[in-house]
């Protein structure tokens, strides 16, 4: 994380509420949970409880990635949410722009991931001890001397789309971890969670949210 933690003042974007969750448009360099030192206290989750006292959290964003979060609004609707991520019952798909021409239409990267100790948070492939990530992806188009692409993990490790993309050779544009050179000189990270699809913890109907990509 940089040095310096300045969030947006932006209003919070409320997709959906109901009596069990509510929906939210994450802003990017906005972080989900309080971090360590009363400087990092401005996160997400406390706007949307100062909206809604009642949220409690179910899963996270990265700082610098934007859109689509699911809070709970009762104990029973977070163990329930939190059990569908758990399980993988949850679908997400992220919108990015990355670095270089894709040339392939679709894929898959299956690397399992770790956490590379001397440098965390950041993360590494490692065949050895990594825990399993997979992720497929599909090109939107080309724009200039970057592709825009569809995302589509399968596991949630931390950081598990921007080293998958690394790892193809076309790193996340604007990433402060894991782009360099002109790569990295982007205004912010250009990575989008675009939609989420689960069930709804009362129901069990199918749910689903999408929040454009401002970028």
């Amino acid at each position: 994380m940089s040095e310096t933690y300045d969030p947006p003042k932006t209003p919070l974007d409320v997709l959906h509420e109901d009596a069990h969750l509510i929906v939210v448009n994450k802003p990017s360099g906005l972080l989900s949970v309080p971090g360590r030192g009363e400087h990092l206290a401005d996160c997400l989750l406390t706007r949307v409880q100062a909206a809604f006292p009642q949220a409690l959290l179910v899963h996270r964003l990265d700082r610098d990635t934007s859109g689509v979060m699911v809070f709970a609004q009762t104990p029973h609707a977070q163990r329930n949410l939190s059990m569908q991520f758990e399980q993988r019952q949850t679908r997400k798909t992220y919108i990015a722009r990355v670095w270089g021409m894709v040339e392939s239409k679709t894929g898959t990267v299956d690397l399992p991931l770790i956490v590379d100790w001397p440098n965390r948070p950041l993360q590494m492939v490692c065949h050895d001890t990594g825990k399993p990530a997979v992720t497929d992806w599909r090109v939107v188009k080309h724009e200039g001397n970057t592709t825009r692409i569809r995302l589509f993990p399968k596991t949630g490790r931390s950081h598990q789309l921007r080293v998958h993309m690394l790892a193809l050779g076309h790193p996340i544009l604007g990433d402060p971890f894991y782009a360099k050179g002109e790569a990295r000189a982007f205004p912010r990270l250009m990575l989008h969670s675009e939609e989420l699809r689960l069930k709804s913890p009362d129901s069990g109907t199918s749910m689903k949210f999408r929040a454009k990509a401002g970028f």
